[in-house]
């Protein structure tokens, strides 16, 4: 499969069926996409004994990473093919702390895409739907 003549949706979709294979950041977060449409994505996460602060909470890095990720898939999922982007901003709330061992569930959702700027929001939440951090990103977009 060549990738740059993909969509961002269709790269994404193809990550989400299995025909290519998660980034690898996946396996230090432990995320996988769930649902992906054209400026949607939701995601489900889970932070482990591996996420952990000094303090034995979870690190709010990963918070941050994992929103980071749903942003930037929001946005990268209404790209032509042969764009990309890269995050500029990011700009997170922490509303709760994250609980460790628990399926938590990310939603990325695209609010605006120009010509050279996509800007995002992203919620992560408990399965039950308690709310654990929102973020907002700006990504520059790259065309060739």
């Amino acid at each position: 499969m060549i990738m740059k003549h993909l969509t961002g949706l269709q790269l994404m979709q193809a990550m989400l069926n299995g025909q290519i294979p998660a980034p690898s950041i996946s396996e230090t977060m432990p995320m996988t996409a769930i649902d992906v449409s054209e400026g949607k994505v939701t995601f489900e996460a889970m932070a482990t004994d591996r996420h952990l602060n000094p303090m034995g909470g979870v690190h709010g890095g990963f918070a941050a990473t994992v929103l980071d990720t749903v942003t930037a898939c929001a946005v990268h999922s209404a790209l032509p093919a042969g764009v990309s982007y890269s995050t500029i901003d990011l700009n997170i709330k922490m509303v709760r702390p994250v609980p460790q061992n628990k399926t938590l569930i990310a939603k990325g959702n695209l609010m605006n895409l120009s010509k050279s700027l996509g800007i995002s929001e992203g919620i992560l939440t408990t399965e039950d739907g308690k709310l654990l951090a929102t973020a907002t990103a700006s990504c520059l977009i790259l065309r060739p």
